[in-house]
Order: C-alpha cells, then sequence, then structure tokens
C-alpha cells in the first residue's frame, strides 16, 4: 500500500516516486510505463533532463486519469526570466497542470522566476511550488524562505544516511517545507549501501540493503525518489511499505551520518 505526506499547503504527495535523471526521452518514457504500470503515481523529472516529452508519452500512455498522478519537474536558469515558462513546461509534458514545478538552482534571476511560480500557483496552473538545491548555503535556503510569499511546499536536495540534511531540515521546520531526496543511495555508493546495519535488517526484514535505506526515507519524512529503467528494479524501489523500522532501528541508523556530500 502506497503512502502520501500531506504538503504545508494541503496537497498530498506519494512518499516514493520515480526519478528520471539522465535518462533519454525514450528511456524515461520507458520507465514511466513500467512504474506507472507497477503502482507508481508520483514521476520526478526537469527541463535540464531533457526528457519531459518522453515523460509526457509514458503518462499518456499508461491510460492512468491525469488526477491519479503527481508529476514534478524543474525549471532550467534559462527559462528564469521567461514569463511563459510555465505554460512551455506544460506544453513540453503535454499537461494541463503540474503538481510540483521546482526552480533548479538558486542561481542567475530566481527571485523572478519564484514569482512566475507564484503567479502560476495562484492561477492553477501548478499545485505546489519548489526549490531545488538551496541547501548548498544556509543563507541561500533562510533568503528563499523568507523571500517565497507562498512559501515552498518542498526543497529537492542530495540527502541519504550519510548526509540527512540535518541543518536544511532545522531551517525549514517553522514553514513545514518538505524535503525530496535526490541521491538517495548516495550515488550507489557501495560502502554506503553495504553498511553493517543494513546487511543486518534486510535480514530480519527479508527486505534488500537498498530497501531498507528507501524504507529510512520515508520514516524521516523524505520523499525519496530512486531512478532506474529496468522494471524489477522500478518495483523493488516502490515495495518497502509492509514493513516498518522501529525508533531503536532509526537511532542505530543515525549514527553512521558522516555528513558527506558526494556532489
Amino acid at each position: 500500500m502506497e503512502e502520501e505526506f500531506t504538503l504545508n499547503n494541503g496537497v498530498k504527495m506519494p512518499k516514493v516516486g520515480l526519478g528520471t535523471f539522465r535518462m533519454s526521452s525514450a528511456a524515461a518514457q520507458n520507465a514511466v510505463e513500467a512504474a506507472l504500470a507497477d503502482g507508481y503515481h508520483l514521476i520526478d523529472t526537469a527541463e535540464g533532463y531533457y526528457n519531459e516529452d518522453g515523460v509526457g508519452k509514458g503518462i499518456k500512455n499508461s491510460g492512468i486519469n491525469r488526477e491519479d498522478l503527481f508529476v514534478s519537474t524543474k525549471l532550467w536558469t534559462t527559462s528564469y526570466n521567461d514569463p511563459d515558462a510555465v505554460d512551455k513546461a506544460l506544453d513540453r509534458l503535454g499537461l494541463d497542470y503540474i503538481d510540483l514545478l521546482f526552480l533548479h538552482q538558486p542561481t542567475g534571476d530566481w527571485k523572478t522566476a519564484y514569482k512566475t511560480l507564484e503567479r502560476a500557483y495562484k492561477d492553477g496552473k501548478i499545485k505546489a511550488i519548489g526549490i531545488s538545491n538551496f541547501d548548498r548555503q544556509d543563507f541561500l535556503l533562510k533568503s528563499a524562505l523568507d523571500f517565497a510569499e507562498i512559501k515552498p511546499q518542498v526543497l529537492q536536495a542530495e540527502a541519504h544516511p550519510y548526509f540527512p540534511q540535518t541543518a536544511a531540515r532545522e531551517i525549514m521546520k517553522p514553514y513545514g517545507t518538505r524535503l525530496m531526496a535526490w541521491y538517495p543511495l548516495g550515488s550507489g555508493d557501495r560502502s554506503l549501501i553495504n553498511e553493517p546495519i543494513f546487511t543486518k535488517l534486510a535480514k530480519k526484514y527479508g527486505k534488500s540493503n537498498v530497501q531498507i535505506i528507501l524504507r529510512w526515507h520515508t520514516q524521516m519524512g523524505f520523499v525519496v525518489i530512486p531512478g532506474s529503467t529496468t522494471p524489477a528494479h522500478i518495483h523493488d524501489n516502490h515495495d518497502i511499505f509492509d514493513f516498518k523500522l522501529t525508533d531503536e532501528e532509526m537511532a542505530e541508523i543515525a549514527k553512521i551520518n558522516k555528513n558527506k556530500r558526494y556532489y
């Protein structure tokens, strides 16, 4: 059974989705079709991935009702000064609204772009506003939260057991802004995935180490978007809601925090 988080504006968002970073349009289309057939409802893409058209085709081919899906994408910095940026994103995806639209990087004229997102939000073209990679410096994250008239619903950033975004989460707490994790497995680092705690818990719950880590994310309150083009992996990444880590196990995982980013 899939689980959801409720964002700070009341919008419901699935806890696990498919990430499409580094996928071609054709690969993204196939992955989206496989994920939606497997019961996923959240798909994440970006203008900068050059695969939004493939994601849109995958959604269309799935035959699933649009209102049963949650689609997130990101505006690239070259679109920040374009007042029509949101309409263009809708065109690329072939959708009439976007569930969550991010600014991809805190560079260029991001304040103008944020105002564009706020207008689109008020017009109903997007259901939630996100900021991505604004966690690199605390002052940037603080200034974005301060500047926003409509406080962002989600921050998308690198997060995993070696880097659980402790500082950013503290800053966002008063606003109810939720974290969405990329590199959720530490860029596939074997030493992270094979930490003894995950091997032990995998054995206990009859899951893989990866599934234990993904479940840790959701129990930390993070939305997680592992990317895969392999249907079996796509299935396994989503098959994490039939068990729950105990508070003691979560505390044990907390001990491996190295405050280490990969990117």
